[in-house]
């Protein structure tokens, strides 16, 4: 959903809402009848579930409070737009795949070592837009995971599609889709989405399978989709833990348009045990 069409809807929500309370129906009025069969198997033909899900309370409403007919139409429609906004959110997220559904509800910005001009910026997607990547790198602990996730689910709430890998799951990928040489339709599937995140790099050795795949999807993601990676390591170390040849091409699409942000600082999650806040206490 776009922008425009977010604060058209917002706004027609918010007149409805001023009208529901302004012209609230008063104690006695009867409940809202069912429609009738032949206007219900109409909706349901025309694919109008939320209008017929709301239709016999508005309009109960509209005949009790004399709305105007316009109004009414409003009503309907706004309840329509509303609800599948809804179901498209819904399924942007669960396409996604998102690890813990953490946002930025609980994300703390003075306690991330990303500074926080850089996290404003991330925080408009503009980059996305402009189809750059995003490599966050730094000790394990340190808000990484938490911050490419926080990103991702922001984007689907804007309406923007995302795809979660680990490089695991990346190898999977390929491996199969190697048996019919698909690899590539695979990954140009992959790539409808508007960002794909590529979660903890580094903290193991990458096999053959994932290798490949990280860099298939880096270079088919090249100056048209936008790749978000975190690592245990700086990119320029990759060639520690895939064949050099692989890492420098890699490495080489994946930098040219990329912001690097460097984590430091101690596991927030040790912190938290060693201050007994990983747990409930014992009763």
């Amino acid at each position: 959903m776009t922008s425009e069409l977010t604060a058209t809807l917002a706004e027609a929500k918010a007149g409805a809402a001023r009208q529901a309370r302004t012209t609230a129906p008063t104690a006695g009025v009867p409940s809202a009848p069912p429609l009738p069969a032949e206007l219900e198997a109409l909706l349901r033909g025309l694919r109008l579930p939320h209008i017929r899900r709301h239709a016999p309370e508005v309009l109960a409403t509209a005949k009790a409070q004399r709305w105007d007919p316009a109004e009414v139409l409003k009503a309907l429609l706004v309840e329509e737009a509303a609800g599948r906004a809804r179901s498209a959110l819904a399924t942007r997220r669960a396409a996604a795949a998102f690890p813990t559904g953490k946002t930025f509800d609980a994300w703390q910005a003075q306690a991330s070592s990303v500074p926080a001009p850089t996290q404003q910026a991330l925080r408009t997607l503009e980059w996305i837009g402009r189809r750059e990547n995003l490599v966050v790198c730094g000790p394990s602990g340190t808000g990484k995971t938490f911050l490419l996730e926080a990103l991702g689910q922001q984007a689907v709430e804007q309406g923007l599609k995302v795809a979660w890998f680990t490089l695991e799951q990346l190898g999977v990928l390929v491996g199969r889709h190697r048996a019919d040489d698909s690899v590539s339709k695979a990954i140009g599937r992959v790539l409808r989405a508007d960002l794909v995140v590529v979660d903890d790099i580094g903290l193991l050795p990458v096999a053959q399978d994932a290798a490949e795949g990280l860099y298939r999807l880096v270079d088919a993601a090249y100056e048209k989709r936008s790749v978000a990676v975190s690592s245990n390591l700086h990119p320029a170390a990759c060639d520690e833990l895939m064949p050099k040849t692989l890492a420098t091409a890699t490495v080489d699409r994946l930098l040219h348009h990329a912001h690097v942000c460097q984590t430091t600082g101690d596991s927030v999650r040790l912190t938290q045990a060693l201050a007994g806040k990983g747990v409930q206490p014992l009763t």
